[in-house]
């Protein structure tokens, strides 16, 4: 079998499974997704979920968001952890964009990961699901997925992320990076993991995976 047959076989198994791909933060806009999605480093989406509402019943926009202190937002995003730094980028970048952005998350990777506490991953998701622009949004988990099915020996997200780009079609990138997801959290998990009663790996996991 070809890797380009592999690859299509695997894309047919999560959309089989996976044929909805809702965005697993709650958010109602650009801004609201890009707060949830620093909100998520180091932390569940569940978590995330459940801090959100109170924090943008309280500021859901930039300028909002602005007039609170620091230490107003870290007392409401505490649950969520790496609260300190977290609170701090969220107002500095708030304010960034109300002053250099017109009140609006901009629209480029290069302008968003300019902003405080925005890495190329989060910049990744807000231009895929805020946004629509083709990324491939990669975390540890969708790493480990990658490297199981063989499909990348790279050492760092960012060769996943090239491996990935080369490998699955433009036009699949923002669903097949969420498909990943869900997969890996049902059936592909970091601990626990059974080569035999996975779908995917079952059938074409790496060599020696258990």
């Amino acid at each position: 079998m070809t890797k380009a047959e592999k690859v299509s076989n695997i894309v047919a198994i999560l959309e089989e499974l996976y044929p909805e791909t809702p965005i697993p933060l709650d958010h109602v806009d650009p801004y609201t997704l890009l707060v949830a999605v620093v909100l998520s480093a180091q932390c569940t989406d569940e978590r995330v979920n459940q801090v959100t509402p109170l924090l943008f019943s309280r500021a859901s926009s930039p300028k909002a968001m602005s007039e609170l202190s620091v230490g107003e937002i870290e007392s409401i995003i505490r649950p969520c952890g790496l609260s300190p730094a977290k609170s701090k980028n969220i107002h500095a970048l708030s304010t960034i964009i109300l002053e250099k952005h017109g009140g609006k998350v901009p629209e480029s990777f290069e302008e968003l990961e300019a902003l405080p506490g925005v890495g190329h991953k989060t910049a990744s998701v807000v231009m895929a699901q805020a946004f629509g622009v083709p990324a491939f949004p990669v975390d540890t988990h969708i790493h480990r997925l990658i490297y199981r099915w063989g499909l990348s020996n790279g050492k760092n997200v960012t060769q996943t992320e090239k491996d990935c780009k080369r490998l699955f079609p433009k036009e699949k990138w923002n669903k097949l990076h969420l498909q990943i997801i869900f997969f890996g959290r049902e059936y592909c998990k970091a601990r626990g993991h059974r080569k035999d009663q996975c779908p995917i790996c079952s059938l074409y996991g790496r060599k020696g995976l258990v």
